[in-house]
């Protein structure tokens, strides 16, 4: 532990320790710390990611549970996820046919937007060009992860020393204008009554509310929660998507493995469909081996206790903040042995490990109640357009660049994409025409 300022501060490094906090002390721990930034962004955290722990929380958590992202409504999806991705793979083919170099972080990012898009809002982001969501959602990410001394030593805020206040509240603006032309696109044209995308769902609540939602659920409610769900729905997964991607043009040994599984399952007279997923268990081990050597969020989401409590013998006060830092779990040579450096999908071959928070070794997601209930759609669309690109194409490094040099430097901030471009030169390989 550590004092940041004002602030006790737990660095959580390790498996066991990570176990304690989220697991046998998970109530206390439940809590999130109100940071400055995202105490803007999200509207008086207002959302569900970031919210403190309360009745509110459990009431969002339960909609997002029962009827935003259940089982049903995430299944309800595929086509949308389908129609999305061809859309890409049509946009590669024609790369492909003119020996294009493409930026592979930007189709997936694209098509991950139009997804991510659709599926709240009800219509294609390409129906409007107003939205610039991906960009508006990466400043949020860099500014968030920023150290920001306001949020150790508070009575410093005022003078706002670093600039990070000042940014927020630009970006806060330009957020809020934007959704504020979405929500009222969508009043225009949808009069409740099927309510198929999210955003309507939430207009619904917002105009007709529960018992459990009162008439303080209003339009900024609507707005911090659509920031969760285009900042988790985009960002990290587009980020993850590409670390996938980039480990793959890294080792082209565990390329062929994967396509050799693709091509075994699948064949190539016909693309991926959702329903091949479950079977493609080397894949599935080449995702993991990417969350545990290049995490999305290295630190995760910070917790915050709510009481005194002893933990492990050791004396932690009420308001101490908890931060999981799950890059040194993902590099803790007693849980992965000494080629924790190594990209190596079969280490996890004879391994039971899942990432839905039961084995906290690798926790991509978080785990207890504060795990990121987002999982299922992150999983699905992560695995499904990597299956998808990797399947339909070959991928060449261009210039002649050897795999081993290609550049894996990350860039700091709440997330941890690519610090470069990751470009690379597709060859379609189906024997079925696009």
């Amino acid at each position: 532990s550590l004092r940041l300022g004002h602030v006790p501060t737990i660095v959580v490094s390790s498996p066991r320790a990570a176990e304690l906090f989220l697991k046998r002390h998970d109530v206390i721990f439940a809590s999130r710390p109100l940071l400055l930034v995202w105490d803007h962004m999200v509207y008086g955290a207002k959302d569900i990611a970031l919210t403190p722990y309360g009745e509110y929380w459990r009431h969002v958590r339960k909609m997002f549970t029962l009827h935003l992202l259940s089982p049903a409504k995430v299944a309800g999806f595929e086509g949308l996820r389908r129609a999305e991705i061809e859309v890409a793979v049509r946009q590669l083919v024609r790369a492909a046919t003119a020996r294009e170099v493409v930026d592979v972080g930007k189709s997936v990012g694209e098509a991950i937007e139009g997804i991510v898009f659709k599926m709240v809002v009800g219509k294609g982001k390409e129906d409007d060009k107003r939205y610039d969501l991906k960009n508006v959602i990466q400043e949020a990410s860099i500014l968030g992860g920023a150290f920001n001394l306001a949020d150790f030593i508070p009575f410093l805020a005022p003078f706002d020393l670093q600039g990070i206040t000042r940014q927020v509240k630009a970006l806060r603006k330009v957020t809020d204008e934007m959704f504020e032309n979405i929500i009222e696109d969508h009043l225009r044209e949808d009069d409740f009554g099927q309510n198929r995308d999210i955003l309507g769902m939430l207009l619904s609540l917002m105009h007709s509310p529960t018992d459990e939602f009162s008439s303080s659920f209003g339009k900024d409610n609507v707005k911090a929660l659509m920031f969760d769900f285009f900042g988790g729905g985009i960002e990290t997964t587009q980020v993850t998507a590409t670390w996938v991607f980039s480990g793959l043009l890294k080792h082209p040994r565990v390329m062929k493995l994967v396509q050799a599984e693709l091509d075994n399952i699948v064949g190539r007279e016909r693309m991926v469909v959702e329903s091949d997923l479950s079977k493609l268990i080397y894949l599935d081990m080449v995702i993991k081996e990417t969350f545990r050597l290049y995490p999305t969020a290295p630190l995760l989401i910070p917790h915050e206790s709510m009481e005194d409590i002893v933990v492990d013998g050791y004396m932690i006060p009420k308001k101490s903040r908890v931060l999981i830092n799950f890059w040194a779990i993902g590099r803790d040579t007693n849980e992965w042995s000494d080629n924790v450096e190594e990209f190596c999908p079969e280490r996890f071959m004879d391994r039971d490990i899942d990432v839905r928070g039961q084995h906290f070794e690798l926790i991509p997601f978080g785990a207890g109640r504060r795990m990121c209930p987002g999982i299922q759609l992150g999983l699905i669309t992560v695995k499904l357009i990597v299956a998808q690109l990797i399947h339909c194409f070959d991928w060449e490094l261009p210039n002649g660049m050897h795999a081993e040099d290609l550049d894996m430097t990350e860039k700091f901030g709440l997330t941890r994409p690519r610090a470069n471009k990751l470009l690379a030169i597709p060859c379609y390989r189906l024997r079925v025409t696009r």
